[in-house]
């Protein structure tokens, strides 16, 4: 097992594990810069027949944060799959006889550590070594940061066929020291420009508007209410985690870059992501009282935000004129 990798934790397993990575190339960057510079910022409003209950994502599809950063950064992304799970341990042990950490993307259930046991295959991870027992793993704060799991848990999790799971995906990102405000502008245009024009209704603040119609229906759906309103907040599936993210690297942008459109665009986000703790908070309530009334209000705060955070994008995307 490695001594030398500073196993720190943070709110998004993504950006954790990126921070891992990026930290052992001598690049130091926030969590929230991370994500900013990765044009993580996104909205999903997804529902179908088969489907127990709507899914409210908050971010890009997992791993397409890793790809823009790289992608943003000119950083050099090494990417593996396979369908061997044999040649997979073979990939990992491999970068890690090199001396590079390595990120996994894998399905958390399977995690000996994890504390909620329910399926996500798009779970990332940093892994730092391994002995004849077990793989050490930097994950997020909310999971105990350093970690460890068995080898044979490691090994079904990134070998679960779950949704959103990859074949046995592991990667390398590697590069030199960045000039850091040549890679703002363009990190933010883009997730701006994605955000104002999404190619279907659920996506982006089309999506946070579809959701405000739909969230006033959601007591007859289910009796989880407070459960679906705590991952909303704590997880980011739809609530203010990955708002406050963004809302933070703004901030850090605002110190680099004179920009009015920038001041405003962070001064916005820090309006949204108040009412998305306010949003699960509401549906918490719903839950608790079985009260309509506190859905149809989040209904029009999830209206208010779309107007927000439209605004905002609207904003951010002149960043490039």
């Amino acid at each position: 097992m490695r001594n030398d990798i500073e196993a720190r934790g943070g709110q998004h397993c993504e950006t954790t594990a990126l921070g891992v990575l990026l930290r052992h190339q001598g690049i130091e960057l926030s969590e929230a810069m991370l994500f900013g510079l990765g044009s993580g910022l996104s909205f999903i409003y997804w529902d179908s027949r088969n489907m127990e209950f709507p899914f409210l994502g908050g971010r890009v599809k997992p791993f397409e944060l890793t790809r823009n950063l790289a992608h943003n950064l000119r950083l050099d992304l090494q990417v593996q799959e396979t369908a061997s799970a044999r040649k997979a341990w073979t990939n990992v042990t491999a970068a890690l006889e090199t001396g590079e950490p390595v990120g996994l993307q894998l399905d958390s259930y399977y995690l000996e550590y994890f504390t909620s046991k329910v399926h996500f295959g798009g779970h990332v991870v940093a892994l730092y070594g391994y002995d004849d027992e077990n793989a050490y793993l930097v994950d997020t704060e909310q999971q105990g940061g350093a970690v460890s799991t068995s080898l044979t848990s490691l090994a079904e999790a990134r070998a679960a066929r779950s949704p959103m799971a990859a074949r046995h995906r592991s990667f390398t990102l590697t590069g030199r020291p960045i000039v850091l405000t040549e890679h703002l502008v363009p990190a933010i245009t883009a997730c701006a420009d994605a955000f104002l024009n999404p190619p279907i209704a659920n996506l982006g603040h089309r999506g946070i508007e579809k959701a405000a119609k739909l969230v006033p229906t959601w007591l007859d759906r289910t009796d989880a209410l407070p459960q679906i309103a705590l991952l909303m907040e704590k997880a980011g599936t739809g609530g203010a985690l990955f708002r406050n993210l963004y809302r933070d690297f703004l901030r850090e942008c605002v110190e680099l870059v004179s920009s009015d459109d920038l001041r405003k665009g962070h001064q916005l986000y820090a309006e949204a992501a108040a009412g998305w703790t306010e949003v699960a908070a509401l549906i918490a309530q719903a839950g608790h009282s079985g009260d309509p009334r506190h859905l149809s209000k989040a209904g029009c705060v999830l209206a208010d935000i779309a107007r927000l955070e439209r605004e905002a994008m609207y904003a951010l995307s002149r960043l490039g004129a």
